[in-house]
């Protein structure tokens, strides 16, 4: 059987280019294809493998930049010959799924997240300065996209998700059923520790939707320690609010992080994550989460045994969570074991032999949407688009299941 595996663009070292790395583990013969390539920038894809590129690459500073080359994404894959291949595994967050395949091949597309920047326009443009100024030139160029993207996204044959947050997604804006299988940690790359130090902390970059502001006013109320790892243009302004009882650390080695991980009371955590792994890095160094409860939290972590949960994004939510975890009597152990039994390497790889037997053999891995339900529901959608604004995120303005 000849496989290739298809990634967005292997230009950085993020979460998503993590698990690509793990399939180029699971798959050492199988050929690799990406938009755009840097071996300095990307993760390991294992030793002497050709990485296949689109024409996008001959671009000056498309590396670099390759954000800004977006609307060329779908083509560039489209064009990609990938005939001679039995199965097809994408990996993305966007445009890797886009790829053309023979009819009698398979197409499972590991789908980290809806293409954001479409259909979450307001969350992912709020981080640029003046994005309100620049978004009426791009509107026409997005509305375009969002129609490609919802005809592209019925190409795989079937979707992986890494949270049952992002399996919702998926089925609301493209109408496709997905499988979760919860992405790992590096379980080595953590100590676990059962003498917990006399602070909390948070491990976050620190921009606006992580929500650390009211994490801060949370603990100069509350006056206990609290250590912040990370950097981010919302620094000076969240220093500002801090009190005496909080410290930034900014960026700090990965030995002084697993530390940290591992003493603290608590890692606090308030954004609304898809996923987000600093909960189970947390757990594997036998330390409970304090976190907003919705979004990835849910898949990964079980109230009074591994965690708390808040259920409003307020300063006094907080508040209460960290005072009840207090009077938890944690086992430390037990809360590892958690971690290691459900998120581990071995785990993922497990589920992922799994998914690719049922797909290869039984050929009946997920129920499957009629595919007439399919093709009709992005015209449906489609409608709609011209009336999207800025303000009103395309996700919550799709028909609801």
């Amino acid at each position: 059987m000849k496989v290739a595996l298809v990634h967005d663009y292997l230009t950085q070292k993020g979460g998503a280019e993590r698990v690509f790395e793990l399939l180029c583990r699971y798959f050492p013969e199988a050929d690799i294809y990406t938009s755009l390539y840097s071996a300095t920038d990307s993760v390991d894809l294992g030793s002497e493998r050709t990485v296949h590129t689109t024409r996008l690459q001959a671009i000056p500073g498309g590396v670099k930049y390759f954000r800004l080359l977006a609307p060329f994404y779908f083509s560039a894959f489209q064009a990609l010959d990938l005939q001679q291949y039995d199965l097809i595994v994408s990996s993305t967050t966007g445009f890797a799924k886009a790829v053309r395949k023979r009819p009698d091949a398979t197409h499972i597309c590991f789908c980290h997240n809806v293409t954001r920047f479409l259909w979450d326009t307001e969350t992912y443009l709020r981080q640029y300065n003046d994005y309100q100024k620049i978004y009426p030139l791009l509107r026409p160029i997005f509305n375009q996209m969002r129609r490609i993207d919802l005809k592209y996204a019925q190409n795989p044959d079937f979707y992986v998700s890494n949270s049952s947050t992002v399996a919702a997604r998926i089925k609301r804006v493209y109408n496709r059923s997905a499988l979760t299988i919860n992405f790992p940690i590096e379980v080595d790359n953590f100590v676990f520790s059962e003498q917990k130090d006399d602070f909390y902390l948070v491990s976050a970059r620190l921009i606006s939707y992580k929500r650390v502001d009211i994490i801060i006013e949370a603990f100069n109320w509350l006056g206990l320690p609290l250590l912040i790892i990370g950097n981010g243009p919302e620094r000076k302004r969240l220093e500002a609010k801090a009190l005496d009882n909080i410290a930034f650390l900014g960026h700090v080695s990965d030995s002084v992080r697993s530390h940290l991980m591992s003493k603290s009371q608590a890692v606090i955590i308030a954004a609304l994550e898809d996923y987000g792994l600093v909960p189970i890095e947390a757990n594997v160094s036998g330390t409970p989460v304090i976190a907003y409860g919705a979004g990835g939290v849910l898949d990964t972590q079980v109230p009074e045994k591994t965690g708390v949960f808040f259920n409003r994004q307020s300063p006094e939510a907080i508040q209460a969570a960290v005072i009840q975890a207090e009077k938890i009597d944690w086992d430390y152990q037990e809360i590892r074991h958690h971690a290691l039994s459900h998120f581990s390497e071995t785990v993922f790889f497990e589920r992922v032999e799994q998914l690719f037997d049922q797909v290869l053999t039984q050929r009946q891995p997920i129920p499957a949407s009629n595919r007439q339900q399919q093709a009709a529901r992005p015209q449906l959608k489609s409608l709609a688009i011209e009336q999207w604004s800025l303000d009103q995120s395309p996700l919550k303005q799709l028909p609801q299941e």
